[in-house]
C-alpha cells in the first residue's frame, strides 16, 4: 500500500474529506495534540527560567542525578 501526503486548500477540504470518505481511504492524522495543560507547565518553567528562578541543566546532567540514587 503507498502513502500520499497532500495539502488542501482550507476552502476546499471539506469537499475533499467528502470524496475520501466516499471512496473508503483511510485517513491519517498527524498533528500533535498538546494538552492546554502541558503547554501552560510548559510555559510556566520557561517564565521560571528566564527570570532566573530556575536553572537548567544539560541531559547528560539530568541521567547523572537521576542514576546516582
Amino acid at each position: 500500500m503507498k502513502e500520499i501526503t497532500l495539502k488542501v486548500p482550507d476552502t476546499k477540504l471539506q469537499f475533499f474529506m467528502e470524496l475520501v470518505n466516499q471512496l473508503g481511504l483511510e485517513i491519517m492524522n498527524d498533528e500533535i495534540n498538546i494538552p492546554l495543560e502541558h503547554q501552560q507547565e510548559a510555559q510556566r518553567r520557561l517564565e521560571l527560567i528566564q527570570e532566573g528562578k530556575m536553572k537548567t541543566r544539560s541531559w547528560n546532567q539530568a541521567k547523572q542525578d537521576v542514576f546516582k540514587r
